[in-house]
């Protein structure tokens, strides 16, 4: 009776780590293929292209597998680990995970008008603050938009990215 209790609490185990394993999966690909709907200032398409990552996340990874094998146009894709909201203006994205959202508001101020998105993942906040935010909807994975958020973080957005995403204001 113990085995299969034990057995049973492995699998419900795995069956977990491998569902936050493949939403990581798709946020990562999202992310990457929002790049090709948005247009950075043009002082932003020099050097490398910097995807932040305030704190940990699983998508840390999967955005890693990514950057190893392709570029956002010319750009080599970088990824970093920030535990402070610090220097996160010089990204071209950065990702909120929901655990570290308490900080928002001063990520946002630091990063408004810097050619910065915004990419969070707590409901509300593409409302308020992101100009994407991932959600899930019975059970399948979307992202919200707002054009406005993505205009006063100084990056441009083309009207494809709106029609597949939610649009909000």
């Amino acid at each position: 009776m113990i085995k299969k209790l034990c057995f049973l609490l492995l699998f419900y185990y795995l069956s977990l780590s491998s569902l936050f394993s493949q939403d990581a999966k798709f946020k990562a690909l999202f992310m990457y293929n929002f790049t090709k709907y948005l247009e950075w200032p043009a002082e932003k398409q020099k050097g490398d292209f910097v995807i932040g990552i305030y704190g940990t996340s699983p998508i840390t990874q999967e955005l890693r597998i990514i950057a190893g094998k392709k570029k956002v146009g010319i750009q080599n894709i970088v990824i970093k680990e920030y535990s402070t909201p610090a220097g996160l203006s010089g990204c071209h994205i950065i990702f909120i995970p929901e655990n570290r959202s308490a900080r928002i508001d001063e990520i946002r101020n630091s990063c408004t008008g810097t050619g910065t998105v915004l990419i969070t993942e707590k409901a509300g906040l593409a409302k308020t603050v992101s100009g994407l935010n991932y959600v899930s909807i019975d059970g399948k994975q979307s992202f919200e938009i707002n054009k406005t958020n993505l205009e006063k973080q100084g990056v441009k957005v083309n009207s494809v990215l709106l029609s597949l995403g939610i649009v909000v204001q």
